[in-house]
């Protein structure tokens, strides 16, 4: 609606522009013309020789291009009677020149089309006693009867200047110029002293007879040496006028047609406009609530389209920079809890150690103080070797505590090789012999292949884990019981190594720490059945280090703990 009512506004500040200023521009316009062309005629007029035909020439020339009537005024303002209009015929041996008359003769009584070399017919009257110059009557291109007291001459055209490109009656009007010049002779003595300084006169004119004003322009021709001559020129307003007038009946017709033309533009403009402008709000919509899914992409080369393009590209950005930044917090958040838990095992760690290293100690100072106070010969020995063992198992606490250090700092690096898994589970199992002897447990080893298991992983690492799951399994067992070390091709690849023992059950609630530091299920049990409390933790390092699926289950008989080791096709290393 704004844009059609804009354009309305337009459209009829021009439909007043052109009621109000329009005639006035155009009357101002051809007066400027003519005063130009009028200055171009001056110099014409002094580059030519100073004949009768040239001048007669120029003169219609000019009154052809400027849809104007002249007439050259000696010093007295009176006519030169210079005839710009003319024939010129070949009649036998004789050249005769027929000028056209300004009164008595319109454009209709001269045969249309007429051109040099086109044979023509005159009836007329001599002007001169050479009979070269003939009066016209009648100009035809055929023969007619001729009327009384009219000489006819019959010949080919050599040369012409008839009107040319005139909007108006051209000899009606150059038949007015005479009293038009009657009129500015009133006020001529007033308008002199400006035409001797060469500036031009203009004056506007109307004819009584037809109403039609015209304008009226005089300049001075004189040279240096030469008499007074003057150039009078008039031309008519009433083309414009009709002009201004029937424009404004074409508005007042065509008004309703455009009208309805500029609602059906501007509806097609607005959608042209609003729709990529809808278009870009829904995607900056979507963009506000960081809906960054796909966009819709204006394909076109204007602003619209490079906005759009823009906007693809901003939500591509803020998409990434968004999951970046998601990805980001979540690390970090990550990092958080884990510091929190570090901080959590660092309190418990340090909970731990002292717990674990009091008791020890306490002992320690128990039999050392009871060294000190003499105690029998019999329980010297007894004392003595109380303190060696609890020295032990705290050097052995320290060893452990150190090595997982190690793992919880990265800073185990693995060493793989080919070995033989079989070898290396019964040279461990052999380093157990007198435990087993105490408890009166069996060993019982099962290869579920007939080859040896070769595996490819680090042997001293993997040795660690079967002695701890090893001492782990005789320790929980129930005495005159069998501790059984499975190995089995599970999965393409892949060695799994299972070590039962016959025993009380994990519960569920243990099942899932069991591998945390200093976790135990039994802790009644801890200072009889002996351990750290490090072992499984370190085994999940090595196991974790080694890509291995590792975990523990209850059995029928007991616990069942197991992990597998990438198979070997190399060479043992020993």
């Amino acid at each position: 609606m704004v844009t059609s009512v804009m354009i309305l506004i337009v459209f009829s500040l021009v439909m007043v522009a052109e009621g109000l200023f329009f005639e006035r521009f155009y009357r101002t316009s051809k007066i400027h013309g003519l005063e130009r062309n009028m200055n171009q005629f001056a110099l014409q007029l002094k580059e030519t020789e100073a004949g009768e035909r040239q001048t007669a020439r120029l003169l219609g020339q000019f009154m052809n291009e400027n849809d104007a009537s002249i007439s050259m005024l000696n010093e007295r303002f009176a006519h030169l009677h210079i005839n710009p209009y003319f024939l010129e015929m070949q009649v036998d041996d004789k050249m005769i020149t027929i000028p056209l008359p300004m009164e008595g003769m319109t454009l209709e009584d001269i045969p249309q089309g007429i051109k040099v070399g086109d044979m023509l017919v005159v009836d007329g009257i001599f002007m001169d006693e050479e009979d070269t110059i003939m009066q016209p009557v009648v100009l035809q291109q055929t023969d007619s009867e001729t009327e009384e007291g009219l000489v006819r001459v019959r010949g080919k055209v050599t040369d012409l200047m008839l009107p040319e490109k005139r909007s108006y009656n051209p000899l009606y009007q150059d038949a007015l110029i005479d009293d038009a010049l009657l009129d500015w002779m009133q006020e001529a003595e007033q308008d002199h002293t400006r035409l001797q300084k060469g500036s031009p006169v203009q004056m506007s004119w109307t004819d009584k007879w037809s109403g039609v004003d015209y304008v009226v322009l005089v300049r001075s021709l004189a040279e240096e040496g030469q008499e007074d001559r003057y150039l009078f020129v008039m031309t008519s307003m009433q083309p414009v006028g009709e002009a201004v007038g029937t424009l404004k009946q074409y508005f007042i017709y065509i008004a309703p047609m455009i009208v309805v033309l500029v609602m059906v533009l501007s509806l097609i403009y607005s959608r042209m406009v609003s729709r990529p402008l809808v278009q870009l709000n829904r995607s900056a919509a979507r963009l506000a609530k960081l809906d960054f899914s796909a966009q819709a992409e204006i394909r076109s080369k204007d602003e619209f389209g490079e906005l759009s393009r823009s906007m693809i590209t901003l939500s591509q950005n803020l998409d990434e920079a968004l999951k970046e930044l998601t990805r980001a917090n979540a690390r970090l958040q990550e990092d958080v809890e884990e510091k929190l838990r570090s901080e959590q095992l660092r309190k418990e760690l340090i909970a731990n150690i002292s717990h674990e290293l009091k008791t020890p100690l306490g002992i320690v100072k128990g039999f050392a103080e009871g060294l000190q106070d003499g105690v029998a010969d019999d329980k010297r020995e007894r004392y003595l070797t109380f303190i060696v063992n609890e020295t032990d198992r705290m050097n052995a606490l320290i060893m452990d505590m150190l090595e997982l250090s190690k793992f919880e700092v990265k800073a185990i690096r693995l060493q793989p090789r080919s070995f033989s898994l079989t070898d290396l589970i019964q040279q461990a199992a052999d380093s157990f012999t007198r435990q087993l002897e105490d408890k009166r447990l069996q060993l019982s080893i099962h290869q579920g292949q007939d080859e040896e298991a070769i595996v490819q992983a680090d042997s001293r690492r993997i040795e660690q884990v079967i002695l701890n799951l090893l001492s782990n399994a005789i320790r929980h067992a129930e005495e005159n019981s069998v501790v059984t070390i499975r190995l089995l091709q599970m999965s393409p690849g892949k060695v799994t190594t299972i070590i039962e023992n016959a025993g009380k059950p994990i519960s569920k609630a243990d099942m899932g720490r069991i591998w945390d530091q200093f976790y135990r299920a039994e802790r009644s049990r801890d200072r009889k059945s002996g351990g750290t409390g490090l072992g499984l933790a370190i085994v999940k390092h090595i196991l974790v280090l080694h890509e291995s699926d590792y975990g523990v289950m209850n059995t029928d008989r007991g616990v069942a703990f197991y992990f597998t080791l990438n198979e070997s096709r190399g060479e043992i290393h020993e």
